[in-house]
């Protein structure tokens, strides 16, 4: 396994062979073991080169995680996700997620610094090595994790040989003097051989002589804060090597020193000029404080890093309240890292992937002066932070933290009616806009949006109103559209090209949701211009998603597919449920309309293995795609399971209400089941649904799967209404429906005995699946077996190779007007046409004539012409006398 992803080791590792050997034999499958000894032992760099030997004995390799600068239990999971890849779906047990993502997975988890978080680590650890048999954990802690199995090595001190090499190399002494090396040895005895004493006294020797520096710790050194000499003889050493360190820095390194304190572990060296404000001053002593190796340097990177050990930090932090400098330190902490997030905002309107990358960096530090912000008597500061981070949080998996954090920013501020307060409603609904929260951030929305109207902040109401629109999505699409409209119009204007572009998304996926598919790809497109600028991958994944779905029901499979992956790799880096499982549900239904199941089932494996039969939180058309593939490979039983699934959330006994895409899905399902009175049923009430009517490919699949269930009872029925869902696709151009249809009418007329019209149109189908890239329907299977019975017929195969040569639009003419060669009487209700019956059906069940035109796509004066043929047709005056001759059944 590489070792990429192990830190890097900023100086030589000498000695400690034993214990490598030890340490290395011990860890293994199953297994725990911790690394136990005080603060500047060795215990990091030790696991760190155990890691680095025994990694290519861990098949799927070694991950580290850092929890220095971690004090929340519960985000000690996330880390250890972060770091494995695994997505956590909000509501979901984290622990049992991570184990699901790990699996069968041969791998070493290190975690460093485990002293300050109580019981989660051992708790994360107990839940991940009961699920997970093949995971080994290596731990390093002040004191043992307490659980069972835990195999505890103390760190010792270093070898005599080893510390005099150790202090001699970081003392940079070349070629030592035996009188060099008997200093060192001096050193080392005094300092009982603690590797971070050595360092520390090894800092010194530019300044002092080897012999001055074993002469200066001759004397016994006061230890810290009264008491302390009862501290375990080491943790005295070391009390007493910080001190000693401490006393030999000038006034300025000493200043420095303990203000460095605020800092979280790694800290670069923009924010440290921020502590003195004489212009370069902290900057020319910081580099004193690195020679005397009381800070670390990473140059690793573009951009060097700097860092405090855990017990040096304490130590300063205990010098710079001796100070009384604390209060004023955090504050000027606050203010370094609130300038710091609001200058890199310019960064997230260009390029949000070195956005995110510039915050991630500096989160610990920032998540420090949050909590500090927030706790003061005037939280302005603090808040403004939040609302800052609303982004970053949106963008990472981290929701819960950033709900919890702007809900208490909102809090801070309640009774403000000020745009610091909008911002921060604005964030919160923001942040809320995921799977978990989706719903409770309205409320966020909506008065935040009422807030930055009143008070004329434009922009923060742009963003607030633009998430409004989404709460539209389920309630009024006509108002969605509206609003997003103008909102369009609104920021185009003002150049704000994150609401211009999410809200042009967000047209394109009600043209979507309308079957407007040429709409819908016009408007995406347009918007995923400005969205691929900034490299906003948040909304970018989304409006993909909607891109490929649109594209692939338009007919053009093989690009949907190029889209619907391209969604995966942008949502990947989110390392985020909501975005993802979206992406692969568009990316799996694409693969079943292709017939390619396997690789459907491979789209959806990933998201699957972390759910392992729980509720999964929302993500559109999850459930539903499992339904088709189940139902395209023959399950009819499971993909009834998966659509009533759609309608729970953990807890649920009950069915809850479906969306009208699963309800179709599920009423095939049940019709393939044999369960004909439960699809009769369903389908009944769903084309009575109002809302469907807005919803042509719903409507029109409906129509069909009432149609099957007559083609043993009622043959002209069944045809009629056939023949009324090819009219609903055609009208609105819906490809892969309209394709669905001549299949569909093919088995129909080959059971009616149209022998030649059912083969041309069958062939019709095979052509047009093959243009589009679409596998056949089952129906297509059904005409062809029903054909083929019929082999003494003369001219099917010339009908079948004539219906290869036609094109999808000369097919529909022919499918049509094969249909009108059937002779008709004058009046009657034979007389009647298909969309004749239909509305006489509407009208009789009580529809108004804006109703009826709604529901069948037509205008209204259509319905009124109609309804003056079927009068004249039965001899009927008006819609009275038409109920009172309607009878149920022969219409």
């Amino acid at each position: 396994m590489s070792t990429d992803a192990l830190p890097t080791e900023l100086s030589s590792f000498i000695g400690r062979t034993e214990e490598l050997e030890a340490v290395g034999a011990a860890v293994g499958p199953g297994r725990v073991v911790t690394l136990v000894g005080p603060g500047g032992c060795g215990k990091t760099r030790l696991a760190l080169r155990v890691a680095r030997t025994v990694s290519a004995d861990w098949r799927a390799g070694v991950r580290w995680v850092a929890l220095e600068d971690e004090h929340d239990d519960a985000a000690v999971v996330q880390r250890v996700a972060t770091a494995f890849g695994v997505l956590i779906p909000g509501g979901a047990d984290p622990v049992a997620t991570v184990a699901r993502g790990l699996a069968d997975r041969e791998t070493l988890l290190v975690l460093d610094n485990c002293e300050q978080l109580g019981d989660g680590v051992a708790a994360l650890v107990i839940g991940l090595l009961g699920r997970c048999p093949r995971l080994g954990v290596l731990a390093t802690s002040r004191a043992p994790l307490g659980i069972g199995g835990e195999q505890v090595r103390r760190v010792p001190a270093l070898g005599l040989a080893d510390a005099v090499t150790l202090f001699l190399e970081r003392a940079h002494a070349g070629g030592p003097t035996p009188q060099a090396r008997a200093a060192a040895r001096r050193v080392c005895d005094r300092l009982d051989r603690l590797p971070l004493a050595l360092e520390l006294a090894a800092g010194w020797a530019g300044t002092l002589s080897l012999a001055q520096l074993a002469d200066s710790l001759r004397e016994p050194f006061a230890v810290l804060d009264g008491g302390a000499r009862t501290a375990p003889f080491r943790q005295r050493t070391l009390a007493e090597s910080m001190r000693w360190s401490h006393e030999l820095l000038d006034d300025d390194e000493r200043v420095l020193f303990r203000r460095l304190g605020v800092f979280e572990p790694s800290f670069s060296a923009d924010v440290v000029a921020g502590l003195d404000p004489t212009p370069g001053r902290a900057v020319r002593t910081l580099r004193g404080l690195i020679d005397k190796s009381l800070v670390a340097a990473d140059t690793t990177d573009a951009v060097a890093r700097y860092r405090m050990l855990g017990v040096v930090r304490d130590y300063a932090l205990l010098r710079l309240a001796d100070a009384a400098e604390t209060e004023r330190l955090r504050d000027r902490h606050l203010a370094a890292y609130l300038a710091l997030v609001e200058r890199a905002e310019p960064l997230r309107n260009t390029d949000q992937d070195a956005w995110r990358a510039r915050i991630t960096v500096e989160l610990a530090n920032i998540r420090t002066a949050l909590d500090w912000g927030l706790g003061r008597d005037d939280p302005s500061d603090g808040r403004r932070l939040a609302a800052a981070m609303a982004w970053f949080w949106y963008l990472e998996p981290r929701g819960v933290e950033g709900v919890r954090v702007l809900q208490r920013a909102v809090d801070r501020g309640a009774g403000n009616r000020d745009e610091l307060q909008a911002r921060v409603l604005a964030g919160l609904a923001l942040v809320c806009d995921t799977a978990v929260y989706g719903f409770a951030g309205y409320e966020s929305a909506r008065a935040a949006a009422a807030l930055a109207s009143k008070i004329g902040a434009d922009a923060v109401g742009r963003l607030a109103r633009s998430l409004c629109a989404v709460e539209q999505l389920g309630i009024d699409l006509d108002r969605a559209y509206a609003d997003a409209e103008a909102l369009h119009r609104e920021a185009l204007h003002a150049a704000d090209g994150f609401v211009a572009d999410s809200a042009q998304a967000l047209l394109g996926l009600i043209h979507l949701f309308r079957d407007e598919y040429r709409s819908a790809i016009e408007q995406l497109d347009n918007a995923l211009v400005g969205m691929r600028k900034r490299n906003d991958r948040g909304f970018a994944s989304f409006a993909l998603t909607w891109l490929a779905s649109a594209t692939a029901r338009s007919g053009d499979l093989p690009r949907a597919a190029e889209l619907a992956e391209q969604a995966v790799a942008t949502a990947q880096p989110l390392h985020d449920f909501h975005h993802m499982g979206s992406a692969r549900a568009a990316l799996a239904e694409i693969r079943v309309i292709q017939g390619r199941f396997d690789d459907a089932a491979a789209a959806l494996d990933p998201i699957d293995r972390l759910l392992d039969g729980e509720a999964s939180p929302f993500v559109p058309g999850w459930e539903r795609v499992h339904g088709m593939l189940a139902l395209a490979t023959g399950h009819p039983a499971e993909a009834i399971a998966w659509c009533r699934r759609e309608g729970r959330t953990p807890g649920d006994i009950a069915d809850g209400p479906l969306t009208p895409w699963t309800q179709v899905v599920l009423a095939a399902a049940l019709r393939e089941l044999g369960e004909s009175d439960s699809t009769a049923a369903l389908l009944d009430t769903l084309v009575r649904d109002p809302s469907i009517r807005a919803l042509p490919a719903v409507s029109a699949e409906a129509l069909d799967q009432q149609a099957f269930l007559l083609h043993d009872s009622d043959i002209e029925q069944a045809l009629r209404l056939h023949h009324e869902a090819l009219r609903i696709r055609t009208e609105r151009e819906l490809v892969l429906g309209r394709v669905a249809s001549l299949e569909a009418l093919a088995v129909v007329l080959a059971r009616r005995g149209t022998l030649e019209s059912a083969a041309v149109l069958l062939g019709a189908a095979e052509r047009a699946r093959s243009d589009t890239g679409s596998a056949p329907g089952r129906p297509a299977g059904v005409a062809r077996t029903l054909l083929d019975s019929r082999v003494a017929e003369p001219d099917l195969a010339g009908a079948l190779d004539r219906g290869r040569t036609m094109g999808i639009a000369q097919a529909v003419d022919y499918a049509t007007k094969a249909r009108g060669k059937r002779n008709r009487p004058d009046s009657g209700w034979a007389s009647l046409t298909p969309m004749e019956r239909s509305v006489v059906d509407l009208a009789v069940d009580g529809l108004s004539n804006p109703e009826i035109a709604a529901h069948l796509f037509i205008s209204r004066g259509t319905v009124k012409t109609h309804l003056a043929h079927v009068y004249a047709k039965l001899g009927v005056a008006n819609r009275t006398e038409l109920a009172r001759l309607h009878v149920p059944g022969e219409n």
